[in-house]
Order: structure tokens, then sequence, then C-alpha cells
């Protein structure tokens, strides 16, 4: 006899978990929510919220707009005639303090939405013991749960390199990359991807000597290449050092720093020598201490557990959402498919289009995109028209000084419905929502471009770069 019995049990409390309870929750199921407690409070109480909350998503845009802040008092205000007397300086652990309260606002928030919504909170992982005559036995911590229906929901963690150990004080993952004590004087990256730029561009702002060491021979290859051009540029005036096409040779640790040599794209030996490295090369499904084959759940050879587009997994009243799935490591996406399972146990028709997840890098400038790239458009022989505006054309982004970057659209040739849509400048994250909802309802590049924008607002960018794949532009 199991210690409790619930409708549904969500195993995992981050982004796509903590969602999902809540919304079977207000679904009318008693539902509870397991969480490991990796990411424990100062009363080592445990925290929901996973990865994203504690050490991704939010910390990492709160050292982002901390490192901005800074950069523009050093060199964007004296060219608006703000004058500061001294020299600008940043003091690392109030930034870092500030960074924590606001990680402990988001997650204690999350108690308070459990407690509002009846969602029992049960601390200990999840791990699968077989069937019972009430659905699925998993044991959490001490206690043995019976549940009807099960959302997995446990993430992803940091893959790392064979030879280079994570201390996460010399050589660090994300986890690190977000603690560190002073400003490194020289700072190594292994992968540009998003975690990798990010932060590379934190401790650039604030001083650092950055350099990113990215194993594939072009960069940000997952990008629009417009955009990554542009991406390439803007980041090497910025001052990051990105090198593409390198393989890692041996790496040595110390208590001083990090000595690594590598080949080039060139085949040329070189040697790196940082204070602190951080390895940013992708992150791989957390499916450890499942004991999927107790209840015999498909996973992966690559540690994924397989489902379904509707996130069933081959198991009757078992899902999977988030990290631990297919589909792009995203906290948004992992959320609409909590929502979506939600709906779905409960006889709904849950919905979550991942042709219209859209994917940010909070540099900046920003990156925003959804959709297909020019280049899939291409391989795929799909006939396309495409419309191209800079922000240099906008007056509120000449007026707020930042005018880097273009809105780009790409449209069917035949239906002009709209196929993609990359935008890389300030405020990209948000303008991208009105290219999300376009193509969510199925908008062509004509609907967008009949719209009345708000003057002046960089919105009206996307408006324009609608009117250019018509030829049609305004102001550029």
């Amino acid at each position: 006899m199991a210690d409790k019995q619930f409708d549904v049990l969500v195993i995992g409390g981050g982004p796509g978990g903590y969602v999902a309870a809540i919304r079977a929750a207000q679904l009318g199921f008693k539902t509870a929510c397991a969480e490991s407690n990796p990411y424990a409070d100062p009363k080592g109480e445990p925290r929901l919220g996973g990865t994203c909350l504690n050490v991704g998503c939010i910390p990492s845009k709160a050292l982002l707009h901390t490192s901005h802040l800074f950069e523009e008092a050093e060199h964007a205000f004296p060219t608006q005639g703000i004058k500061l007397s001294g020299k600008v300086s940043i003091d690392v652990p109030v930034m870092i303090e500030r960074k924590n309260k606001v990680v402990d606002q988001l997650t204690g928030g999350i108690k308070g939405l459990f407690k509002k919504n009846k969602v029992t909170f049960l601390a200990g992982h999840g791990s699968f013991e077989g069937n019972g005559a009430g659905g699925y036995v998993v044991k959490v911590g001490a206690e043995t749960v019976e549940a009807k229906h099960i959302i997995i929901a446990t993430g992803s963690k940091p893959r790392h390199l064979p030879g280079i150990p994570v201390d996460n004080k010399i050589v660090c993952d994300n986890v690190g990359a977000l603690d560190f004590d002073s400003v490194p004087k020289k700072l190594g990256v292994i992968g540009a991807g998003v975690i990798g730029l990010e932060m590379g561009s934190v401790w650039r702002r604030l001083g650092s000597e950055v350099t990113v060491l990215e194993a594939l021979p072009d960069f940000m290859s997952f990008a629009d290449v417009d955009v990554a051009k542009e991406a390439l540029k803007v980041f090497n005036k910025q001052g990051l050092n990105i090198q593409t096409g390198v393989t890692i040779g041996e790496t040595k640790v110390s208590k001083k720093g990090v000595s690594l040599a590598y080949t080039d794209k060139d085949g040329k030996e070189a040697k790196f020598e940082c204070d602190r490295l951080i390895v940013s090369v992708g992150r791989v499904p957390n499916t450890d201490g499942l004991n999927a084959a107790a209840v015999g759940l498909n996973v992966s050879d690559r540690g994924q557990i397989v489902v379904d587009g509707h996130c069933r997994t081959n198991l009757p009243n078992v899902y999977a959402v988030g990290d631990v799935v297919r589909g792009p490591m995203l906290a948004h996406k992992a959320m609409e498919e909590g929502v979506m399972v939600a709906e779905i146990i409960a006889g709904q028709a849950g919905h979550c289009n991942m042709d219209t997840v859209p994917g940010v890098i909070y540099t900046s400038p920003e990156i925003a995109w959804v959709g297909k790239t020019e280049q899939q458009l291409k391989a795929e022989g799909i006939a396309y028209r495409a419309g191209k505006i800079p922000f240099m054309a906008n007056g509120r982004a000449l007026g707020s000084g930042d005018p880097t970057g273009f809105v780009k659209m790409l449209a069917c040739a035949q239906t002009d419905r709209i196929l993609g849509v990359h935008i890389i400048g300030a405020n990209a994250s948000e303008l991208i929502s009105e290219a999300v909802v376009a193509m969510e309802f199925g908008a062509a590049s004509e609907d967008l471009a009949r719209i009345c924008h708000a003057h002046p607002t960089l919105s009206e960018v996307v408006h324009e770069a609608a009117l250019a794949v018509d030829k049609r532009p305004l102001h550029f």
C-alpha cells in the first residue's frame, strides 16, 4: 500500500514540471510534484524552478543586465552627455548577491503558487518501482507514492568534456559561471552556443579578456546565415575573440588557472592560458535514477525519453516534457508541453506547435528567431521572398543610441505565408513575439504590413520588413 495516492504525479520541479503540476491541479486533479533538491536554499530547504530559475535563464539575465548597465555607464553615458566623477567600478559580490535575491524571490514564488493551486510538494527524487492497483508506484525519498498519471520533467544537466574536470571554481559549467567572486583577467569559453556567448558577454563587459573556442567550423550555424554573420562582426568588435573549427587538446588545471592546447581551423597547433574556463558544450537529458527499466519506459541511446508529438511515452498514462525529450532545450517549450500534457490528461485538445517555438540569445545586441532560416528553405527547395530592414533606419533605435542589427522576414513565394523571422538588435527577445503570434495564426507578410504599428517604436522595423517582402518599404 502506497503512503500517498494522487491522480497526477510530476517528477521534476523545473519550468516544465511545476507548470504541468499547476495546470493539472487547476483542471481538478489531485496533483503532486516531486523534486530532488539539487538546488538547496541557504537553509538547506529544497527549491523549485529547476536549472532555469536556479542556475540558468533567470540568474544569467540578472548578471547580463548588471553588466550591460556597467558597460553603458563606461561607454554610452559620455556620448549622451552624462558625466560621472571618477572611474566606474563593479562590486562583484554585490552583483552576485542581487542575482541571488532575484532567484530566491522567484523560487519562493513557486512554492506560493503550489499552495494557491493545492499542489502537494514532495521533497525527493522520483524513481519508478513498478505498477500498482491504482497506477504507477514511485519512490520519492522515504515515501512510496502511487499515481494514475505520471509526467516526467527531470530536465537536463551540463555536458562535460573528457579530460577537463569541472570543479565550478577554476573550470566551470553554467553553475560556476554565475558565481565568480571576481572578474578574471583572462577567461576562456569552450563552446559558442547560447550559454557560452551570454556568459562570455557578462564577464567581457566587466573587464575580462575573453576567448571563445568553438569546435564547429561555422559560427552560430543554428541561426540564419545573415544573423550569424552580423553577430560575429559585432561580437568581434566588442572584444570577444571567437575562434571556430577548434579541436581541444591537452588541458592542465591548477589553482592559478588553466593551460589549454588546441588545434585551430587551419590545423595549426596553439596554446591558450586563462584564469578561469567555462565549458559550455551543450546539455544532456537527466534520466539518471528514474529506474525506467522497472516499468519498461523507452529511453533512447542519447538518454532522451522517447515520446510522440503529444509527449506520450510508450507507457499508458506516462508522459515526458522539456529537456528530457526531443526538441530544443528551452524553458518556454517545456512550459507549453507541460500545459499540453495536463490538458490532454483532462481530455482536452492540448497543443504545442514546435514550428513556432522562438529562440533567443540575450547578448547585446539580442538575437531572436522563429521558424525557418534562409539556408533551411534553400535546402528544402521552398521558394520564398525575403524582406530585410536595418535598425539604423528606425528613429527609436537611433534615439536610443543602439541602431545595431536588422529584422529579416521570410515568406512563401506562392502564398505569402510567413515562414521565418530573424532579428538581431535591441529588444529582439520582445519583438519576436509579434512574429510568433503571426505564424501561429498562419499570417502572411501582407497581414503584418497592413497592421498599424506605434511610432516611434522598434516594432516598426518588423513592419518595414514585412513591407520589404513585397519590395515596398517606406523608410528604407
